[in-house]
């Protein structure tokens, strides 16, 4: 068997619009070609060759715990990070955290999201 990856995230939201300019203009990520296929109110967005798919809540459906620590990290090379950086402080997100490799912010829904260049530093 070949190596298992990730073939797509699913992220539920009560507001599709709003969270698909936060991946799209904030991190970055590219529209997909149309996909919707069963979920016609969904958006795919690609991460490389990852799918990142934002669908809407079911009513009554439970939204991210406030200050979950689950994340979801995307790649990015050291040489980025500083230019990273200025598009999150252009755009009003504050950076949570920061360690030598990785910047750490939440999404609209409060989702902790990263981007990271592990294993390489950046300049400094």
């Amino acid at each position: 068997m070949d190596a298992v990856r990730i073939h797509h995230l699913a992220l539920r939201t009560a507001d599709v619009v709003r969270l698909e300019a936060f991946y799209r203009d904030v991190v970055g990520l590219v529209p997909a070609r149309d996909e919707r296929g069963e979920c016609p109110a969904s958006v795919w967005l690609l991460a490389g060759e990852t799918r990142v798919m934002l669908e809407p809540l079911d009513s009554g459906e439970a939204t991210v715990p406030a200050g979950s620590l689950e994340l979801t990290a995307f790649a990015i090379e050291a040489g980025e990070r500083a230019r990273f950086e200025e598009r999150l402080a252009r755009s009003g997100v504050p950076v949570e955290q920061r360690t030598d490799f990785t910047l750490y912010f939440r999404d609209p829904d409060g989702r902790r999201v990263a981007v990271s260049h592990y294993p390489d530093r950046a300049a400094r």
